[in-house]
Order: C-alpha cells, then sequence, then structure tokens
C-alpha cells in the first residue's frame, strides 16, 4: 500500500516531474559545479517542506521528480528552487 502525506481532513500524494534546461541548452552542469547542485537542491527542499523523490543531473538539463504539499503552486517552487539555486552558484563560482 502506498504512504500517503495526511492533512487534517486530506490524503494526498502530489508529485511532479521536474525539467530544468539552461539558456540555448549550454553544457554547464558538471564537474564541480554538478557535485554542490545536489546539495543546492536538497537544502533548498528542506526549506519549502519539498521531498526530492529522485533527480538525475545531465550534462545540459536536470530531471526532479518533487513530491509538494497542496498549500505551495507548482510554479511558485520551481521559481523558488530555480532563483535560489541560481543566486547560491552565482556567490559560488563567481557567475559561471
Amino acid at each position: 500500500m502506498k504512504e500517503y502525506q495526511s492533512l487534517s481532513h486530506t490524503r494526498l500524494d502530489c508529485k511532479y516531474h521536474i525539467i530544468f534546461i539552461p539558456k540555448r541548452r549550454k553544457k554547464m552542469v558538471f564537474g564541480v559545479l554538478r557535485r554542490h547542485l545536489g546539495e543546492i537542491f536538497h537544502e533548498l527542499a528542506s526549506h519549502k517542506e519539498l521531498e526530492i523523490v529522485e533527480g538525475h543531473l545531465m550534462s545540459d538539463h536536470v530531471h526532479m521528480c518533487l513530491s509538494i504539499p497542496p498549500k505551495y503552486a507548482l510554479s511558485n517552487v520551481v521559481g523558488y528552487i530555480k532563483g535560489k539555486s541560481a543566486i547560491q552558484i552565482a556567490r559560488k563560482f563567481g557567475g559561471r
């Protein structure tokens, strides 16, 4: 039987498959940056009570399966993760 999350009057299982693709599909997600992206995504997910069910970092895009509580809109969560991760990468790697 599946494990569902539960609130006071509901049971839920909200999972979304999200793909991030950088501009002009540059092959920028590799090396040192690749190791830090996983940590950054998990840290940001814990801030918003999200769960990363599965994730894959490819050379030119990122696949993530997220479990999101219904109190957050999907567009807000994706905007938060992409925006905050870009800021942290720019601070750590000098905008490369």
